[in-house]
This record gives C-alpha cells, structure tokens and sequence, in this order.
C-alpha cells in the first residue's frame, strides 16, 4: 500500500518509519518548508517531496495519508486526501475545533474511507496488560481511575503552535486525549459525562526562528532571556487541567470515576502514573502514559510487580521509542483492517471528533459553585 505523510519534524519521520514497519510503501512526503521537507526525504530515502499537498496527492496516487503536522493544520489536508479516496491515519488533536472535527467524521463516512486517530499511547504494553487484567477480574469491578501526571516544561520554550488554540495547542490537545483513551481502552469507551476546570499559568513565550522539530525545540530557548530585542508571543491556551468523567463499563455496575490531573510546568515528587481501582483489587502503573512497570494489588494484600505477558510481548514492536512503539502498533492494525484481515476495534476519526467535543466543553466549562457567601 502506498503512503503519503504530511509534516517533517518528529511525527512525520516517526509515521513514516511506523508505515514502512506495517510493510507500506512510504511514496512521498510533504511539509511547508522546501529546503526542509527536501532534505528529509532525502535522509530517509522517500522518493516524492514537495510542499504542495494536493500536487502531492495527485503525483503520488496515495492509498493512504498520515498527517503528522500540528493540529490546526490537519483541516484541509484531511479534507482533501477523503474527498480524494484515500484512507487516513491522523496525529492528536484531530483538528483545532469540535466542529471540523465532526465534519470531517462524517465526510469520511460519506467516502467510505476508513480512518485511525492516533491518541495510541493505549497501545503501551503495560496498558495492554491492565486491559487484560481487568477484562480477567484481577482487580473485581472497576470502580475508580486515577491519572496523575506533572512534565515541568521550562517556560522558555519557544512560542509556537503548543501556545496556540487554533494551531491545535494545549494540555487538553496532546496530553488527555491520550490519557482518555488509555483508560477507555482498559474499562470502556462509553463516555457518559465529564466536567474540568482549565488554567493558563505561562503567559507568554519567547519568539524565537529556525524551530522546525517539535522534538528539538528546548535546543532554542533563549540564552539571555532580559534581551530587549527579544519579542514574545501570547499563549492563549491551557498548561494544566483537571477533569473529573464517568465512564460505563462492561466489567461494572455503576459507572466508573476517573481523575484526569496535569500540571504542564509543575514539577513531579513522586513518579506520574495511572491506578485502576477496583472492588477486590488495583492495578498501578508507572508513567504518565501508562510506559512503565504494572504492579498489581490482589489477594495478598501487598503491590506485587508482574512481567509483562509473552502473548502481550510478542505483539509490541521492536523499535525504540515508547511513543515510536505506539505509532508502529496503530499503523500496523491500520493496514491490516485496510487490507481485510480480523483487528481489535482501534481510534478512529469517531474517537477523534469525540475528543475534540469533550475538549471543548471542558475549556468552555462554567459549572462552579460561589460559596463566598456561606457561614
């Protein structure tokens, strides 16, 4: 199957190595930046680059696009590469806004294209394992979820898309949807309800050029921050959150309670992690996205740490990298279900377009309570 990836920094280059590991042809590539998308082809040996992606398509005859850019650039090559029969496998956030999203849900319904949002840390192997575990009984009823996490970003980090609403920036955008879906995974896709409280405690963020790597940026932070040639730019979006859902699952009776808290430039104490409570037991992972060591609490009343299955073993991808792991492990299913072999249900732009609707209820959130009033 032949692949066209949109975007060149860290996501592109890891779309395109995680197709090429599903056994995909990876045809072309294209970015904003001539010089840029031009010398990545030619690092990585893909035959097509250009920086015009309807050209793009029309050169290469893609049966597949990943868009691998910032997400409020993912509308229109989204739209055309549907509207051009291709199947599409998109980064988080799906889009910038609730209503594109939705639109181009439906827009991939229309066309009969199938679709993959890849909020893929669910496919961690220690997360693999929860999954098993719950399904099994090892923790009773699910009752409670807990995902704590705390990155302590420096301020300094160049002002660019990540400060951005409408470039698709934010906590909400590139952390809980991954966070979501790695516990809809382990208890259930069922959202039925959410509330959350937001907070912009950056501000501002030097303005800095030359930053083409999403992955590379901290190499840009300002040396002398005092300089007053230096311009700054307005964050106008979240860099913490907390969100409270409840969650319907097969493996309970009553709806599950999860806590989603983040702190984008808090420092950690303790190891970030996810915990699955349940009536006769817990499951404990180390990681914000669930990527290190599960220990179980069971009938012996203790955290017991356990090995990762062989069956669960055997399916993780042999390349370095936890977020590398994921994209290869959802590509993988992607061009499976494409070419007509049996998957696991995977995110597709249903999730996607889901995502972008709860994201925008919780930053348009109002439902506080003024007690200032009482005795």
């Amino acid at each position: 199957m032949k692949v066209l990836i949109s975007g060149t920094g860290f996501a592109g280059q890891g779309h395109a190595d995680a197709f090429r590991g599903a056994g995909a042809d990876v045809v072309g590539i294209v970015g904003r930046t001539a010089h840029v998308v031009s010398e990545v082809a030619a690092k990585m040996a893909i035959p097509y680059s250009g920086t015009d992606w309807q050209q793009a398509l029309n050169a290469c005859q893609p049966d597949i696009v990943a868009i691998a850019t910032p997400g409020g650039a993912h509308y229109e090559p989204i739209k055309q590469a549907i509207e051009f029969g291709c199947h599409v496998f998109c980064d988080k956030p799906m889009t910038a806004t609730s209503d594109s999203a939705v639109e181009l849900y439906k827009l991939a319904q229309q066309h009969n294209v199938k679709t993959a949002y890849a909020a893929s840390f669910r496919y961690a192997p220690s997360v693999l394992h929860a999954r098993k575990l719950v399904a099994a009984g090892a923790i009773g009823e699910p009752v409670e979820v807990e995902c704590m996490s705390h990155f302590n970003l420096e301020h300094e980090i160049p002002f660019g898309w990540s400060h951005r609403k409408e470039d698709g920036g934010g906590r909400l955008n590139n952390n809980f949807t991954h966070t979501l879906s790695i516990v809809t995974s382990v208890i259930g896709e069922n959202i039925l309800s959410i509330i959350g409280e937001t907070r912009d405690d950056l501000g501002r963020a030097p303005i800095v050029e030359g930053v083409h790597n999403f992955a590379t940026r901290r190499d840009f932070i300002p040396t002398d921050l005092d300089d007053p040639s230096l311009k700054w730019g307005e964050s106008n979006v979240e860099w913490s959150y907390t969100v409270l859902a409840q969650i319907k699952s097969a493996f309970a009776e009553k709806p599950v309670s999860v806590l989603f808290k983040h702190g984008g430039l808090v420092p950690r104490f303790h190891e970030d992690h996810i915990v699955f409570y349940g009536t006769e037991g817990a499951i404990y992972i180390k990681g914000h996205y669930g990527s290190g060591q599960l220990y179980l609490w069971g009938k012996g009343k203790t955290w017991e740490e356990l090995p990762l299955p062989p069956e669960i073993a055997a399916t993780v991808p042999h390349v370095a990298g936890a977020t590398e792991q994921c994209w290869h492990y959802l590509a993988r299913e992607f061009v499976r279900d494409i070419q007509g072999e049996s998957v696991e249900p995977y995110p597709t732009f249903r999730e996607g377009s889901q995502y972008q609707q709860i994201i925008d209820l919780i930053r348009n959130n109002s439902n506080w309570t003024d007690v200032t009033a009482l005795n």
